[in-house]
């Protein structure tokens, strides 16, 4: 009985409002404005029960709906989602007096208002869609614009909801474009400006759902493949999906995202007490609010690393102890006392050691600390880079799309939490230059301060490099010791007593295992590529530091920051790849 009102409690909570805020399931819709009257209800239908189906499955996440508001195919995917008590963000490819010339009659008009009265509103610059305006018509204009709503409804949501006639045209920015885009990366007449990030990569976000509609007018009948009111999944890799299922793939992608939530709120307590944050205020200078949502997501990122990182060590410690135990106590079965409670102590320690492995893989321990942890170090980037203004937060690109594009498809879910924030990040105005020195000196830092990530990252170098030439040294000398007493008992063993050949037997068996479990334990660690990579980030900043020390110029200092947030998006991708080929396995007690 208590945990229920317990967790009604933390719902209140501001700063728990703050995270689950940004962690939503985000669906785009595109369609057609001309949509058939008749078929109104029963499209309307199609989509209650297509929202109603993914709320039922990812409980922990909070749909949320992305649109246009445009008339047509926008306005009745909003109403339906607005009228279900879904949070509904409108996104203007242009002011809203200039919106509004394309809506043909007065109910239209006073429909999307209403509308729009009820929706986080987002407008798109201009400046990023469009250029040479003298050289283009004022309709390929509108055109562009319309192209990059498109593109940052498909960049900005995990499924594009496509009312869609199936027939493919010309368009610019039209159903066919976006719905085109949002599959391949690539939009036909507006590619030149807005490239796909990986076009060869691997693309998690090309997950459709396709609802079959028809266009007013002689030829407004759907494709000759479909039927009206027809609806199915449809991504690039499997085309259209004939089960009403969602692809495996991406239901994974997407437990994985309702499983941060989920921690999220478990350890609300312990999250909201310990976990620590980027943003100092400087004197007279005003947080964003959309930074401090990204920097509460980035907090509880963090915390729930630290705290797997601690279990998954604990786990491989553990292993590697009971792995020396085993040897040890084999050591004595085989060659000194022939006792089965020895054996039974062997299968013991054994069956120890594969029921932590079982707890360990169950709960997910090692997974999540890397996942959590390049979660973290992602959206640290994004927070220093929204308070620097080094992002547009009116473009359409998502800044991030870089970030584990070439990695697993399952650890997509990371990047889309970062969609989610991402959408946190608009403004009006960019935020005040002085964030970008405090940027500077609080992420980039100084060789003698480790607040920064310079001074942290040389700091973490030379003891890390200690450490790795101590652990080193003993696991070579404690390997020599055992060869050393094996040749002095080669030598002497006529001449000793049964209890010293017996110490020197047990210790010629055991040292040498002992040095081959820390060899291992070490490579487990991946010390030796962590020293390295400590090393070379640690040059990176050092760089930027040196850049950042000699220029006044702030839209320089902009793209030193840019430039240091892309490169450590591109190292930590390549740690976690790295980390994720040494998970903790039951071989390593053996």
């Amino acid at each position: 009985l208590p945990r229920p009102r317990r967790r009604r409690t933390l719902q209140r909570h501001p700063r728990l409002r703050s995270v689950t805020r940004a962690l939503k399931l985000n669906i785009g819709v595109t369609g057609h404005r001309d949509l058939v009257p008749s078929e109104i209800p029963g499209i309307r239908d199609e989509v209650r029960g297509f929202f109603a189906e993914l709320a039922r499955e990812y409980s922990d996440l909070t749909l949320e709906l992305i649109s246009g508001l445009a008339e047509g195919a926008d306005s009745v995917v909003a109403e339906v989602a607005l009228d279900m008590g879904m949070p509904v963000v409108a996104v203007l490819p242009m002011e809203q007096s200039e919106y509004e010339q394309d809506f043909k009659d007065a109910d239209s008009l006073s429909n999307f208002r209403d509308l729009l009265s009820r929706c986080q509103v987002v407008t798109l610059s201009p400046d990023t869609a469009v250029e040479n305006t003298e050289e283009l018509s004022p309709r390929e204009i509108r055109s562009l614009l319309y192209a990059q709503l498109g593109v940052f409804l498909s960049n900005h949501c995990q499924i594009l909801l496509t009312l869609w006639d199936g027939k493919q045209t010309e368009e610019v920015g039209g159903t066919h474009s976006v719905t085109h885009y949002h599959l391949t990366g690539v939009m036909p007449g507006f590619e030149s400006l807005v490239e796909s990030p990986s076009l060869l990569a691997d693309n998690e976000n090309d997950l459709a759902y396709h609802i079959v509609c028809s266009r007013q007018g002689e030829h407004g009948q759907p494709d000759d493949r479909y039927s009206p009111l027809e609806s199915f999944w449809v991504t690039a890799h499997f085309g259209r999906l004939q089960d009403r299922r969602m692809p495996e793939d991406y239901q994974q992608m997407f437990e994985r995202l309702a499983l941060f939530s989920a921690d999220c709120r478990s350890y609300a307590v312990p999250l909201m007490e310990q976990s620590t944050s980027l943003v100092e205020v400087p004197p007279g200078v005003q947080i964003p609010d959309e930074c401090r949502v990204i920097d509460e997501l980035y907090q509880s990122a963090d915390w729930l690393a630290v705290r797997y990182q601690r279990l998954f060590s604990r786990s491989l410690l553990l292993s590697h102890l009971l792995a020396v135990c085993m040897g040890f106590i084999f050591i004595i079965y085989s060659e000194l006392l022939e006792y089965s409670g020895l054996a039974w102590l062997f299968l013991g320690l054994f069956a120890t050691g594969i029921g932590f492995h079982y707890l360990s893989e169950r709960r997910g321990w090692h997974r999540k600390y890397l996942d959590y942890r390049a979660l973290a170090e992602g959206l640290r980037v994004q927070v220093y880079w929204s308070l620097a203004g080094v992002v547009d937060g009116h473009a359409a690109e998502f800044a991030y799309d870089n970030f584990l594009q070439k990695q697993d498809v399952d650890l997509s879910w990371i990047r889309h939490v970062m969609r989610s924030a991402s959408l946190q990040s608009f403004r009006n105005t960019r935020p005040d230059p002085r964030w970008v020195d405090w940027v500077s000196e609080h992420w980039v830092g100084f060789s003698d301060n480790t607040d920064g990530q310079l001074g942290y990252y040389e700091s973490k170098a030379r003891q890390r490099s200690a450490a790795y030439r101590r652990n080193d040294s003993l696991g070579k000398g404690v390997l020599w010791i055992g060869v050393s007493m094996a040749a002095f008992l080669g030598f002497f063993a006529t001449s000793m007593s049964e209890d010293q050949t017996f110490v020197l037997v047990i210790l010629m068996g055991v040292l040498p295992l002992i040095a081959g479990v820390s060899d291992t334990y070490s490579h487990k660690k991946a010390d030796k590529e962590l020293i390295k990579q400590y090393q070379f980030m640690a040059r990176i900043f050092a760089n930027a530091r040196r850049l950042l020390n000699g220029t006044d110029d702030v839209e320089f200092k902009r793209r030193i920051l840019r430039a240091v947030g892309k490169a450590a998006l591109e190292e930590h991708a390549e740690w976690l790849l790295m980390q994720r080929e040494r998970p903790l396995e039951h071989g390593g007690i053996q």
